[in-house]
């Protein structure tokens, strides 16, 4: 059992024991529900788990074989504050897991095109959410999950990560807030991972274990392949928006966290399907796009071919420069190197790693996540407890979604969108795609 110190380890450490937070408030373990049962989902209840006390009373997925593993990994998970006793109650359509429990949290870990229905569901029913990022697929659905969360006064934190990661609080104060970059005027994020896949099985069809309907619910029945899910779903526009929101959309919120950025003032973007053309993947393998704000660009670039980039962040980060220094940031890092010389300065994770050894012990896809994923869960128990919005409160997790969701769409249209925080300027074309149809039966939560 982790200890209350281990609990509350990290930098949020001091800040939460000097408010008066305790490592456990509530009378009884926190009631935990999950939608989603996959790698993010695994990843956010372990991290939960690790950190407050919690009973997960329900799982629901539409992949019977992914709930079975699920639930063996959870009965042998060795870090929990509380012991996992029981088996918890399985569930394929998330209505009927809603409907027949009283949950404290849910946790929604989809394909991202199903975010923004389970999400206002369980916040109607009072619960807290832990909200997987880009939290929509689409402007008007975040909105919607915004308001919800407004109207029911309740929790939502986005699983972006970075704002309560120890090392990336550790860059903005001791590098952006002392100035050390100088004046910044442009900021370069990236993905350089090879994701796109080149090729796909067969059209077939689905096992019986997988429920190939809903899970394509208010989407396009996409037909099924049997390797686009559990991971690949990202590889198709019906099911997210490509790497620029997987990816770009983690430090396109890092940045204007650390910046202190709201709504761009104009985003444009270009690219296309320029070297694997045969793939039955529908996102783009090769994107740039521009996020204006004042006196500053940021850019996005992701490309799903050619060499991957070597140094502090590798395939994947972002970089700031500034006119006395450049600051680089990882996933998990964070290297600054000073224009006229001197000393770099740098921090990661590893501290953070090292209060569960045990973290070790778990899949190579979730030895990092994990202990990245720990810090913002502690953030969002916090919240709940002190009745405050979290550092990933969902408004700022909408700006972040739509702001890239925005870059898609000036892709599609092939011109440049202006945004006044609340609609696209001047442009009825563009306006109307904010909202994206659902197949039926399901309903927008915009216009339902």
């Amino acid at each position: 059992m982790a200890s209350r110190r281990e609990v509350l380890g990290g930098v949020a450490a001091a800040t939460f024991l000097s408010s008066g937070w305790s490592a456990f408030a509530a009378p009884r373990p926190y009631r935990v529900g999950v939608i989603g049962s996959g790698w993010m989902g695994r990843c956010d209840v372990f991290a939960l788990m690790q950190v407050a006390p919690v009973e997960v009373v329900a799982l629901c997925d539409v992949d019977r074989a992914m709930l079975a593993d699920f639930t063996a990994r959870l009965a042998a998970f060795p870090d929990s504050v509380t012991r996992q006793t029981k088996t918890p109650q399985l569930y394929s359509d998330y209505r009927e897991m809603l409907k027949k429990h009283r949950f404290d949290i849910v946790i929604v870990a989809t394909p991202d095109h199903w975010h923004a229905l389970p999400a206002i569901a369980a916040l109607k029913t009072g619960a807290h959410v832990y909200l997987e990022k880009p939290v929509t697929i689409d402007i008007a659905e975040g909105k919607a999950v915004l308001n919800a969360a407004r109207q029911a006064k309740r929790v939502v934190q986005v699983g972006t990560q970075r704002r309560a990661s120890p090392p990336h609080i550790e860059a903005r104060d001791r590098i952006v807030r002392e100035g050390r970059l100088g004046t910044i005027g442009h900021v370069e994020l990236f993905g350089f991972y090879h994701q796109r896949k080149a090729s796909f099985a067969p059209v077939s069809v689905p096992p019986q274990t997988i429920d190939w309907n809903f899970y394509c619910g208010p989407a396009p029945l996409v037909p099924y392949r049997a390797d686009i899910h559990p991971v690949n779903w990202r590889n198709f526009r019906e099911f997210g928006n490509g790497y620029i929101a997987d990816l770009g959309v983690h430090f396109l919120d890092t940045v204007r966290w650390m910046l202190g950025l709201k709504w761009p003032n104009r985003v444009s973007s270009v690219g296309g399907v320029f070297v694997d053309k045969q793939s039955a993947s529908t996102i783009v393998d090769t994107q740039t796009a521009q996020f204006e704000y004042d006196n500053l660009l940021v850019s996005w670039t992701n490309r799903e071919w050619a060499e991957i980039p070597e140094g502090p962040a590798g395939a994947w980060g972002a970089k700031l420069y500034g006119d006395k220094g450049t600051l680089t940031l990882g996933s998990v890092n964070y290297e600054f190197e000073p224009i006229a010389g001197g000393n770099k300065l740098s921090g990661d994770l590893s501290a953070e790693i090292q209060k569960f050894p045990n973290d070790a012990k778990l899949k190579s896809s979730d030895r990092q996540l994990v202990p990245l994923t720990r810090p913002n869960m502690r953030d969002f128990v916090a919240a709940i407890e002190q009745n405050r919005r979290p550092v990933a409160d969902i408004e700022e997790g909408y700006i972040s979604t739509s702001s890239v969701i925005l870059a898609n769409l000036a892709l599609d249209l092939g011109r440049p969108l202006r945004w006044d925080g609340d609609q696209v300027v001047g442009d009825a074309e563009a306006q109307k795609r904010l909202i994206r149809p659902y197949r039926a039966p399901w309903l927008h939560p915009a216009v339902a």
